[in-house]
Order: structure tokens, then C-alpha cells, then sequence
């Protein structure tokens, strides 16, 4: 939607764009997102929603950290995604300890001869 004109865009998809910007300006001033300060912004702004709109959008993102929607492309910051990441690089660790040749038994010197057995 980004490369079409607002004004070739449906009453439906300019609802959604109003009603997700209302909620990312609430969320990034850090306050709560709710029906009532959703309809407050995007009335403020002038465009024309019908009232459902409001109460879906403030249903849809409570309970959830709107943050996480923006952690993608490896800039993970949750312990839960950094485990799967660590799991391959210990396995490679293990790996290499296994590789790792034995340590070499010290050798009892070999006879050279003339002794006849006497340190044996």
C-alpha cells in the first residue's frame, strides 16, 4: 500500500492505516493503547472511520509488545531466540573437543642394547 495514492486506496484500507498509525504514535509516547485513544488521534487527524474499527484495533493489540513486531532480521533481544543461535555453536564446540587428537602416551625408551633385560 505504501506505493499507492491515499486517494486510490478503499475506505477499509485507509481505516486500517489510521487506526495502526493512531496506535504506533500511542505506543511509541509510551501510553496505553485503548478504543477511546485510538478514535481520539485519528479524529484528530481528520479522517473519517467507522466505530468498530477502534475496538478491533485495541482488542487486536492488547496483551502483546508492539515492540516485537520491529525485532526481525537477527536483532532478536529475547533469551528465547538467543538459545536456538548459542545451540549450534556449543554443538561445534563439542565437536572440536572430540576432534581434538588424543594426547600422546609418553613412550618407555627402547632398549639400545647391551644391557641384556637388566631394567626390564
Amino acid at each position: 500500500m505504501a506505493s499507492v495514492e491515499v486517494s486510490k486506496l478503499s475506505q477499509q484500507e485507509i481505516a486500517q492505516l489510521a487506526c495502526t498509525y493512531a496506535s504506533l504514535i500511542l505506543h511509541d509516547d509510551g501510553q496505553d493503547i485503548t478504543a477511546e485513544k485510538i478514535k481520539a488521534l485519528v479524529q484528530a487527524a481528520g479522517i473519517k472511520v467507522e466505530g468498530y474499527w477502534f475496538k478491533i484495533f485495541a482488542k487486536a493489540i492488547s496483551g502483546t509488545n508492539i515492540s516485537n513486531f520491529f525485532n526481525f532480521g537477527g536483532a532478536s533481544t529475547s533469551p528465547a531466540q538467543q538459545q536456538p543461535q548459542e545451540a549450534p555453536a556449543k554443538a561445534d564446540a563439542k565437536k572440536e573437543v572430540k576432534k581434538a587428537p588424543p594426547k600422546e602416551q609418553p613412550k618407555e625408551e627402547e632398549e639400545e642394547g647391551g644391557m641384556g633385560g637388566l631394567f626390564d
